[in-house]
């Protein structure tokens, strides 16, 4: 589904990225951990295409796509989801979901607005609820929601749990474990560890810019001394 190669980027003449590869196969889950300032947003973004690639390649579904548009990029099946970003407070939670659905209408349907609406039960019951007037946690969730109706191939999270309650991030988590059964093809970066150990077939381990390794869940909890070296936990 994607492969980076060789990947560096960053802001003007301030460099993040240096050097980064990977692949992710179709219907997997990759988590990225790292400290903050290690480039996993910048990272996010050079895929996604908000950042330009300074070098190196990203190609996703056998296309390279480095030089395509965000919009073009998005189109091709690939959502990007920053925090709570993205959503109309003025709009009903309803008309986000209609919104979305109607600007990618011509993808391949797999996801409708009643599908999500099923997913997603806390968003039904305030469907008549401007975007605005919702809770972090239910942002949370539409921010999801309407990523869904983009229709996409792969799914790309920046710290889908970041500032919620307990009771709301273990609601996302299990949103994430479902959507994975779904065959789903995701990127999740957060900083609660558990929230990846959870939902993740894989893990990369960023540091400096570059992956410092890669592992699964189950290997890396075995290893507390690179949790402490790359995260200081």
């Amino acid at each position: 589904m994607l492969e980076v190669r060789d990947l560096s980027a960053g802001y003007d003449q301030f460099g993040v990225l240096d050097n980064v590869s990977f692949s992710l196969a179709e219907g997997a889950f990759l988590g990225i951990i790292g400290r903050n300032g290690v480039g996993k947003t910048t990272l996010l973004k050079s895929i996604a295409g908000p950042v330009r690639p300074a070098s190196g390649e990203v190609v996703f579904a056998g296309e390279a796509i480095g030089a395509w548009s965000t919009s073009c990029i998005a189109r091709a099946g690939l959502a990007l989801v920053l925090d709570r970003k993205g959503i109309f407070h003025s709009l009903s939670v309803l008309d986000n979901l209609r919104l979305a659905a109607r600007l990618h209408r011509t993808r391949p349907k797999k996801w409708s607005v009643d599908d999500v609406l099923a997913m997603f039960p806390r968003l039904a019951e305030r469907c008549n609820a401007p975007g605005g007037g919702l809770s972090g946690g239910e942002q949370q969730m539409l921010a999801i929601a309407r990523a869904l109706l983009c229709q996409p191939r792969l799914l790309v999270l920046d710290e889908p749990t970041e500032g919620l309650s307990p009771k709301i991030v273990d609601e996302v988590v299990d949103l994430l474990q479902r959507l994975r059964k779904t065959g789903l093809t995701a990127i999740v970066v957060d900083q609660r560890l558990e929230t990846v150990f959870e939902t993740c077939n894989d893990v990369l381990v960023m540091s400096r810019g570059s992956i410092a390794l890669r592992s699964t869940p189950d290997e890396l909890a075995c290893r507390p001394e690179v949790l402490e070296e790359h995260l200081g936990v």
